[in-house]
């Protein structure tokens, strides 16, 4: 049955997608943004942003915006948040309040007016590092990097000092939360859940992978690693990787990750689950920078800078079986056909390369050695 749904943050990236989904499957769209400058610049709205959608420009924090957003809703997603594990270690207290004091006032007023069902986007960064298995096949679950990389290696050792080998981690892994960004999505996750369990109302978590497509903030250095990269590679600067580019990450296309969410708001399967979305696919750092200079037609090879930031982990890729069991949920965009969707969309736009600036702002606080 057709709903009316409120949608956080539903004028950034994944949102976009988000609306346009719901959308095509006949719901009502409101959205709730702050539409802070890093990420949109001074839009007053999204072109892209459906013009049936009401947009209320406010704060989530702003428990009246809030209340009146909630007006009339049936259900709700909740994307508000400031994303980057990097910036977090140091913007601690605006991390903090945008990301968790904000899904405390999302509830207080969700309490004076409950909905049926809220669906929140998580991160796979509160996993720290993934799942590993040893060389006599048990599975580790508290693998820990080594600190100085270089000639010492990246790559997570038992206490023999033999490798282990990553595998798909899935939702049952014990949280190790590695960042303040990670903190924050954790904290999400369980005040979701616990407050909607508490107050009669259904709820889910979707612990998403590294989304990319068209329509990312190119000049937000803390965005996604693709629209990074895309955004160095476009200025003419190589895509700029720490230690060894060797990290095996899960990258999702964004209408994937937006099927997701309709998905679990829909499904009976969802209610009280944790999801991990992505694709399903392990693919390292530097094979994704190559692979979209090669979209861009930019042959600018990667600059492999042989460091690391604090918080950043080595290997973690997802067990999407959960999701596909109870969601059906299936990945459904082609790997290169995204790539060039998005290389294409990247050479219409203009951005501003502040890659060189965020990496000396973490460097001035000593979170790159």
């Amino acid at each position: 049955m057709p709903e009316t749904i409120l949608i956080t943050g539903g004028a950034g990236f994944i949102g976009r997608f988000v609306t346009r989904e719901l959308l095509s499957r006949g719901h009502r769209v409101r959205v709730l943004d702050s539409l802070i400058e890093q990420v949109h610049g001074d839009r007053e709205r999204p072109e892209d942003l459906p013009q049936e959608v009401e947009l209320i420009r406010a704060d989530v924090r702003n428990g009246d915006a809030v209340a009146k957003a909630l007006k009339g809703i049936d259900s709700v997603v909740h994307l508000a948040a400031e994303v980057g594990v990097g910036q977090s270690m140091y913007a601690v207290e605006r991390y903090t309040s945008v990301n968790d004091v904000g899904t405390a006032v999302l509830f207080e007023k969700l309490i004076e007016q409950p909905v049926r069902r809220v669906v929140t986007a998580s991160s796979m960064s509160i996993y720290g590092e993934g799942l590993y298995r040893d060389q006599d096949g048990h599975i580790v679950e508290e693998a820990v990097k080594p600190t100085g990389g270089g000639t010492g290696g990246w790559d997570p050792v038992d206490a023999q000092g033999r490798p282990l080998t990553p595998v798909p981690t899935p939702e049952t892994k014990r949280p190790a939360l590695a960042s303040v960004y990670a903190i924050n999505k954790y904290v999400q996750e369980r005040l979701t859940l616990t407050l909607a369990a508490a107050y009669g109302m259904e709820a889910a978590a979707l612990r998403l992978w590294n989304a990319y497509g068209p329509g990312q903030a190119l000049g937000n250095p803390y965005t996604g690693v693709l629209a990074i990269f895309s955004s160095r590679l476009l200025n003419g600067q190589p895509p700029m990787i720490f230690e060894d580019g060797r990290q095996q990450r899960d990258f999702v296309h964004v209408r994937d990750v937006a099927r997701a969410f309709c998905d679990a708001l829909e499904k009976p399967e969802a209610n009280m689950g944790i999801f991990n979305i992505g694709s399903g696919a392990v693919r390292t750092v530097t094979e994704v920078a190559e692979a979209i200079g090669q979209a861009m037609g930019r042959d600018i090879a990667p600059e492999v800078t042989g460091k690391a930031r604090v918080g950043d982990i080595r290997h973690c890729v997802p067990d999407i079986s959960l999701a596909e069991n109870r969601l059906g949920y299936r990945a459904q965009e082609d790997w290169m056909a995204g790539l060039q969707e998005l290389a294409e969309w990247v050479g219409r736009q203009t951005a501003n390369d502040n890659v060189a600036q965020a990496r000396a702002e973490l460097e001035a606080r000593g979170l790159v050695a």
